[in-house]
């Protein structure tokens, strides 16, 4: 009775092309007894390791403006930077979770960091530069699997806001620096006591 009712309900929504049978659907394919598991595309496989490296990347960015802030005295931008590294090894943990998910392995080589720092302002600066790389990154990954790939695509909606938001933050930070003289160290640690 509970199997007439499933293909009934699978032959109406049929109908009114709420599913769209793919070639091969009817039956799970069965290899060696078990069914077959679904892949990510190499395509995927390949940005997703390359936004990995790119999250990896932005923690050891984070982390050196961290050192750096607290060798200055910049309290509250080294607890800001301190926190932004410790988002930015989360996202990359969470992408690699994503793939190991679907018994892809992460490949990915080491970035490296190498980050110096004039001032805290030229710490701003690269910090947008980055973060915008990474929005658009994220947005030409998701158009790119917009058709084929809506599972891969719902899950980097999150990356999609969280760059959003961070452009949006440094870009804050930015115009407010311009308001100071960067060159005055008082207007500098007013300029830090004030926005972070």
């Amino acid at each position: 009775m509970e199997d007439k009712i499933k293909k009934t309900v699978f032959e109406e929504a049929k109908k009114r092309g709420l599913f769209v049978e793919q070639e091969g659907e009817e039956d799970v394919e069965k290899v060696s007894g078990e069914p077959n598991l679904y892949k990510l595309s190499d395509k995927v496989v390949s940005f997703l390791n390359a936004r990995i490296k790119d999250e990896y990347y932005a923690h050891y960015l984070y982390r050196a403006a961290a050192n750096w802030c607290h060798d200055m005295n910049y309290k509250k931008a080294a607890a800001f930077f301190d926190a932004d590294a410790i988002k930015e090894l989360e996202h990359a943990q969470d992408i690699e979770k994503y793939m190991t998910d679907f018994n892809i392995l992460p490949t990915f080589s080491k970035p490296e960091p190498n980050h110096k720092f004039d001032n805290l302002v030229d710490i701003i600066y690269k910090a947008y530069e980055f973060e915008l790389y990474l929005m658009k990154a994220y947005n030409k990954d998701s158009a790119s699997v917009l058709t084929e790939d809506l599972t891969t695509f719902d899950f980097l909606q999150k990356y999609r806001e969280i760059q959003k938001e961070s452009v949006i933050e440094f870009n804050d930070l930015i115009n407010a620096s311009n308001l100071i003289n960067k060159n005055n160290k008082f207007e500098v640690l007013y300029f830090e006591n004030t926005y972070f």
